[in-house]
């Protein structure tokens, strides 16, 4: 059976929706990112937008299977951020990424993909080198408290 995104139109623009899965350690935010199965690059825990949940529960399940997160999200979206998700043909289409708080209450030791993706806290200032969509690198950074910069 061809994957949803194989499905799509080239022409068509992709919607997903993210976790920001966010904790506080000695007075320091961290965010905690994974790195994507195909290009090990490190990534939000991040999938499709379905009709059937809304995208912000959808967003703290994919923070679950991805990352062994559990948290509290957020209703209402904190930013978005675009890249070119590649499709399985080889082709990119442009895909927008709603982004949604999640503050971590429970790390897992067990979760469905711990064999496929590394898990790592960041510094917001790392997190946002570390990623290579600069849209997310600016909302990381946009979240650095005063008293740190």
């Amino acid at each position: 059976m061809p994957s949803k995104i194989s499905r799509r139109s080239a022409s068509t623009r992709c919607r997903q929706c993210a976790a920001l899965p966010l904790s506080q350690q000695d007075g320091e935010t961290l965010v905690m990112l994974v790195t994507s199965r195909e290009t090990r690059r490190w990534v939000l825990p991040k999938g499709w937008i379905e009709k059937r949940i809304s995208a912000a529960a959808q967003a703290a399940q994919e923070a679950y299977e991805e990352a062994g997160i559990r948290g509290r999200i957020g209703k209402a979206p904190i930013g978005t951020y675009a890249y070119a998700k590649r499709l399985d043909n080889g082709v990119s289409v442009p895909c927008e990424v709603v982004i949604y708080r999640l503050e971590v209450e429970t790390l897992l030791d067990r979760w469905p993909e711990m064999g496929e993706r590394e898990r790592r806290w960041f510094t917001l200032e790392d997190a946002a080198a570390a990623v290579d969509e600069g849209d997310l690198g600016s909302l990381l950074l946009g979240l650095v408290s005063p008293q740190a910069a």
